[in-house]
């Protein structure tokens, strides 16, 4: 399960897309909607992106942490309006032990911060908003 979408992440179904029973360890990473960031206010944050582009990237990021660590990774991005605590970002890794499920989690969560061409827009108490710098189109390859 690799995909960008409106709806929200259902995480029962993140971590059954990576359920294997010869895989003792199963990680899940939630990114949530926080209140504040950096002292102002934050009431929601609205995610766009380029869908074609952004989905070929999250695959390509789930295959390289797939063959590095020897895991099974599923990843969800939310787009659109999402409040306080709602669910952008789920990634789940499960391997046959921990250390290889904790590292591959934390690997495609820091890639898909860097390399994943999806932007944020935090809309702020008092009405404005905001879009924050965000990954640039890249060409890979």
């Amino acid at each position: 399960m690799i995909k960008i979408q409106d709806e929200p992440v259902r995480i029962e179904d993140v971590l059954a897309a990576v359920a294997d029973e010869a895989h003792g360890a199963h990680m899940l990473f939630l990114g949530v909607v926080r209140n504040l960031d950096k002292g102002r206010e934050v009431e929601a944050v609205t995610y766009d992106c380029f869908r074609p582009l952004a989905q070929k990237e999250l695959a390509l990021i789930a295959r390289e942490a797939s063959e590095r660590f020897g895991v099974r990774i599923a990843a969800v991005h939310r787009l659109g309006r999402l409040g306080v605590g709602e669910t952008s970002l789920a990634v789940a890794a499960a391997s046959p032990h921990r250390d290889a499920a904790f590292a591959a989690s934390r690997w495609v969560v820091d890639e898909i911060k860097r390399r994943l061409p999806v932007w944020k827009k935090e809309h702020y108490a008092g009405g404005d908003a905001h879009w924050l710098e965000g990954c640039g189109l890249i060409a890979n390859g």
